[in-house]
């Protein structure tokens, strides 16, 4: 086979005709030709380098159909998600799931399963099963360690995985959010070499110096592009692009190329864009890809122009698996499994008795995963403390899935609901139940909906009901991707006529337990302060 474009040639910075011969999924020779009209620009393929394929909502076969679409041709995964769920299964279906199509899945070892020890977990990861996935080749790294404090008081579990890694030669991928100074130096000197979760310039620049890489990120809801994406000019060895957490109605959409079309639209110069967003990560984490030379696995895509990076076609090992904007990867069947165990619920499950009008609050930012700790007022009838819709301060509850617990309650503002109530069984990263409303009512009926379907996200106002069922560890469905992107996007849409103003209102909630973000979450065992890495009071004055 021959395939003819203008070599974009990203570590010479050149543009060259060309035509590209392969054979057995590989490039055997590249011939130069004469510069002719309509050729179409042949350059390697995207990478994200730091993604939970979990929450596209996908399995890893029906993430990929709709990623080659984007160019996409590789993934540093970590499937933390899936484990946090159901532990080593959950590791080995993302593997074997993944193995059924042509694209490159490259699996990290999830290193803090459960993430914290504050809150009901499914699964565990621990040591001894560190040691045994990294001693396989299919996975390439030890993925983020969340567990900051441990890793920064050199806490001996923490350790003893981070040392596994160390012995079998694999990078340790971070994650320290707003981490600096003394903190971060004593981070990275214990052997992470990459974070995602900068959200200022400074604190990204204060990690590059300490020898750490920068995955500049762009998902579903933590979107820090536009404050980081000036460290391109003078470190660009040391950055890639992640999307870190990506929706399916965003997913099929677009995907890395939104990141490099958005950075030369800046100005940034495309050869520099390009060599982070598809060349870095193959250094980093020494990935066996191709990179459009001789004898590489024919691995590459063709662009309209170097602009907007319209994807005309996405090869893998040689395989066309996508062309003008349609997916050539054909669906498999995609196996379920689960671990829920919790019992419908009743509205006075989820009453609060009430110690005052104060309260500690969650403040939800849009586009970011970090939630200040603000005062709010509640209303009290009957004494016991209720929403007060007016001023936005909803009621949060978090609600054990794995067995029968009294669901823990807290509050929040910014998701503006007027009506109803809104639930998730995706919620990082324990994957609880997680719900928002302005009534118990409208809760209960929005937490038993995914009772009943064994996970997913479900919204209820007034008579009207709508969930997206994700039976598959109850957060992935097996379904096809488009048609789950297309549910995805018409139940988005009902939170947001009931009110909710967010960007992404159910990613924004997944977030909402997520304890190792500071400064407020609520996890299924209380109102837990991530500054301080302790349980503390909804009252003001107890």
């Amino acid at each position: 086979m021959t395939i003819e474009g203008i070599l974009v040639n990203i570590p010479k910075k050149q543009l060259q005709p060309v035509q590209l011969s392969l054979e057995a999924g590989k490039i055997i020779s590249i011939q130069e030709i004469p510069a002719k009209e309509g050729l179409p620009y042949l350059m390697p393929g995207f990478i994200d380098a730091h993604v939970h394929v979990e929450s596209s909502m996908l399995v890893p076969s029906e993430f990929a159909r709709l990623a080659v679409v984007h160019g996409t041709i590789a993934t540093i995964s970590d499937p933390h998600e899936i484990a946090n769920v159901c532990g080593m299964q959950g590791v080995e279906y993302m593997i074997e799931n993944g193995k059924q199509v042509p694209f490159h899945f490259f699996f990290g070892a999830p290193s803090c399963v459960p993430a914290t020890p504050f809150e009901t977990a499914g699964g565990e990861i621990n040591a001894e099963d560190i040691e045994n996935l990294m001693a396989r080749p299919e996975i390439l790294y030890l993925a983020e360690m969340m567990n900051w404090p441990g890793t920064v008081n050199r806490d001996p579990l923490v350790m003893e995985k981070i040392r596994i890694a160390q012995k079998y030669s694999k990078p340790i991928d971070g994650h320290a959010p707003g981490l600096m100074g003394e903190l971060a130096e004593k981070y990275v000197s214990a052997g992470p070499s990459t974070d995602h979760e900068c959200f200022t310039y400074e604190e990204a620049l204060g990690k590059i110096k300490l020898g750490m890489k920068i995955s500049i990120r762009e998902g579903s809801a933590a979107k820090n592009f536009e404050a980081l994406i000036d460290l391109i000019d003078d470190y660009l060895g040391m950055i890639m692009f992640c999307s870190d957490d990506k929706h399916p109605d965003n997913l099929a959409i677009s995907h890395i190329n939104e990141l490099a079309a958005r950075a030369v639209a800046k100005g940034k110069d495309v050869f520099d864009v390009l060599r982070a967003a598809c060349l870095n990560p193959i250094a980093h984490y020494s990935l066996p890809l191709g990179q459009v030379r001789e004898g590489d696995p024919a691995d590459f895509i063709l662009v309209k122009d170097l602009q907007k990076f319209e994807v005309l076609a996405t090869y893998i090992k040689g395989e066309k698996v996508a062309e003008n904007g349609k997916t050539l990867i054909p669906r498999v069947n995609n196996e379920v499994i689960n671990n829920f165990h919790t019992s419908l619920k009743r509205p006075e499950d989820f009453q609060l008795s009430a110690s005052g009008t104060k309260v500690r609050v969650i403040e939800a930012l849009d586009g970011q995963l970090i939630t200040p700790e603000i005062e709010g007022e509640i209303l009290i009838r009957d004494g016991f403390a209720e929403s007060n819709p007016e001023k936005d301060i909803l009621k949060i509850t978090v609600v054990n899935r794995y067995q029968n617990a009294p669901p823990a309650v807290a509050f929040i503002k910014n998701f503006g609901l007027k009506t109803g109530a809104i639930a998730s069984s995706v919620g990082h990263d324990s994957h609880n139940i997680i719900a928002v409303g302005i009534d118990d009512e409208s809760i209960c009926r929005a937490v038993n909906l995914l009772i009943e379907a064994k996970g997913g996200i479900s919204a209820v106002s007034g008579e009207k009901e709508e969930v997206l069922p994700l039976p598959v560890g109850g957060i992935m469905s097996p379904e096809d991707g488009y048609q789950v992107a297309e549910a995805y996007t018409r139940i988005d849409q009902m939170a947001k006529e009931m009110g909710s103003n967010l960007n992404s209102p159910f990613m924004t909630l997944s977030f909402m337990a997520l304890l190792v973000i500071p400064d407020l979450k609520l996890s299924d065992k209380g109102l837990f302060d991530g500054r301080n890495f302790a349980f503390c009071d909804l009252f003001f004055g107890l």
